[in-house]
Order: C-alpha cells, then structure tokens, then sequence
C-alpha cells in the first residue's frame, strides 16, 4: 500500500469516481440482492446527476484512495443538512466507504476511516456514526474492530424491497 494515497476530490474527478463508486457497489452488494433491485438503486443513487450534486453539497466531502492515479477507494462524509438520519451539528456521517475488492484487506478501510475521523475532529465533532447493511458482516466487523458501536437501526429503501441498516457511532 506503499503506493496509494488519499486526498480530497474535485470536481475533475467526478467521472471516474463515479466509475469506480458503481463498481465497488455491484461487488459488494450484488450478492444476496435481487438484480432488479441493484440496478434500480444505481440508477437512483450512482448516476453522475446525482455525484455532481453530492459533491456540489458544501456540507459534503469526499475523499479518494489512488494507487498509480487510479480511484480504488473512497469516503464521502456529511455535515448537517446533507446527514441522511440524525442530523446532529455536533457529528459527522460516513455516508459511503467504498473500496475495490482487489484491494480489500490492505487496511485500506482504516485509512479511510481514519481520514473522515480526523476530519470530524478537525470540525470540532462530539462523534461520528454510519449505516451499515445488516447483512454485510465484513463491514459490521471491520467498524466494531475500530471502536464503533450499534445504536440503532433504520429503514433502507432498496427496489422493491425495504432492507434494515444499523446505526454505528464512535464518540470523542
């Protein structure tokens, strides 16, 4: 990983991070989901509309892994308005973190997790949180590992179906 480097995204970025957002999405999420329901979700929420929109969001920023100048991993946190659930000025959101499943296991999600965490203390955050799949252990486990706990769950709108994420936070 001596290669990889994280950064802030720009606007210049937003095609191939929204490449490399779709396909880590379709490898993580692809199995135990109908196929219908995957496309349907990419075509609401992956689409460079919505990106451009996500990124033109001063209360949200996203922040990219690269490895020889390509995307494999990123991070997009949210400040209140742009927070999905609890809308909490005193905490931070880690509304996506993505990465590539070549490069999974490489603590390539520590990193990461680490980055959003500094900048939730940089911005003077009592605590940051997260959603997560019920049904994706790996990521369930990765973030218990790394201090965060369970405090709730919400409704998660998926095609046709309504599928439940927990709530995870760590406080400062």
């Amino acid at each position: 990983m001596d290669s990889v480097s994280i950064r802030k995204a720009k606007k210049e970025d937003l095609a191939d991070l929204l490449h490399m957002a779709r396909t880590a999405f379709l490898q993580g999420f692809t199995a135990g989901n109908k196929p219908e329901n995957v496309a349907a979700y990419l075509d609401e929420a992956f689409t460079l509309e919505q990106f451009e929109k996500e990124m033109n969001n001063s209360a949200s920023t996203f922040f990219l892994a690269e490895n020889e100048e390509e995307i494999i991993g990123y991070v997009k946190v949210n400040q209140v308005p742009a927070q999905t659930d609890v809308h909490d000025p005193d905490s931070l959101e880690i509304a996506r973190l993505y990465i590539l499943e070549d490069f999974l296991g490489m603590g390539l999600g520590k990193s990461l997790l680490d980055i959003a965490l500094d900048f939730a203390k940089q911005n003077q955050k009592k605590y940051l949180w997260l959603g997560v799949w019920e049904h994706n252990a790996r990521a369930i486990r990765f973030y218990e590992k790394n201090g965060l706990r369970k405090f709730g769950s919400h409704p998660f709108p998926f095609g046709d179906e309504i599928q439940t994420d927990y709530l995870m936070r760590i406080d400062f």
